[in-house]
């Protein structure tokens, strides 16, 4: 039997998935008790029940001076600049890729600018937009459309250039003007690639929302971590770090599942 063609049962793969996590947690717990054993005021890896003071601190107790459970403050200030800009990039993702995709005209135009801005280091553009847009929440949302928009408009464009072009040919011959077909036709054609190509973009919006917080905001995960960081409190750093990647997972696996009720032949497709 070739190791190719051997697949692990349900029970097995759930051992698998986990084994890399548990094998993580347990490097760090052995590196944290040798560091505290050797002085255990040792702030760089705190045990797990500073970890659980620090949670209990910042999500379940009030700030004495605003009053504010921060840690719920927090993800509510960062998932809203976060859901903002990803819903302005996926619009014009959709408008802008098509019309790429499916008119010569426009993609002689806009291919190549896209192409090239894609290229450009959002975060090099950071103190550029806080200079023209201010410090407020437009230049934040500014910087992840700008980190994400251009990434999307290239790949719905080609999605849509990789249609057979039996399917435009066909809805020609029925009569189908250019608006029908990029309604019926090409529209429900890509909308599951919109779904999948948002999923991927989550990590880079996360970096880029992170990097405006941390040097310029009064609230938000990122400005929480940076603003502690002067404290060495690693207690409070990294439980802000596995829930921002929590946070990113479950909207992953919220996109994914959404794609799969919505067109399920998206998943027939693919596991063809």
């Amino acid at each position: 039997m070739r190791w190719i063609n051997t697949k692990p049962n349900r029970t097995l793969q759930l051992v698998l998935a986990l084994a890399p996590f548990a094998l993580l947690i347990l490097a760090y717990a052995l590196g944290s008790v040798a560091r505290l054993s050797e002085n255990p005021g040792d702030k760089l890896l705190p045990g797990f029940a500073a970890f659980a003071d620090a949670i209990n601190r910042m999500a379940f107790q009030p700030d004495p001076r605003t009053g504010d459970y921060l840690l719920w403050a927090d993800t509510a200030a960062s998932l809203g600049r976060l859901f903002t800009a990803l819903v302005i990039s996926t619009a014009i993702a959709l408008v802008i890729g098509m019309l790429i995709g499916m008119l010569p005209y426009v993609r002689a135009l806009l291919a190549p600018f896209f192409a090239v801005v894609s290229m450009v280091p959002p975060l090099a553009l950071l103190p550029i937009l806080f200079i023209a847009l201010g410090l407020g929440e437009t230049s934040k949302i500014t910087l992840i459309v700008i980190g994400v928009a251009p990434i999307m408009v290239r790949d719905l464009a080609l999605k849509v250039l990789e249609l057979p072009r039996e399917l435009i040919v066909k809805a020609e011959t029925l009569g189908g003007s250019s608006w029908q077909i990029a309604l019926r036709v090409v529209l429900p054609q890509i909308l599951p690639r919109l779904i999948t190509c948002l999923r991927l973009q989550l990590g880079p919006a996360w970096l880029f929302l992170i990097a405006a917080e941390a040097i310029s905001s009064d609230s938000g995960l990122g400005y929480r971590i940076f603003l502690v960081r002067r404290y060495l409190a690693m207690d409070v750093i990294f439980p802000y770090v596995v829930w921002i990647t929590l946070l990113a997972v479950i909207t992953n696996i919220v996109l994914d599942r959404l794609r799969i009720v919505v067109f399920p032949w998206s998943e027939l497709g693919a596991k063809a």
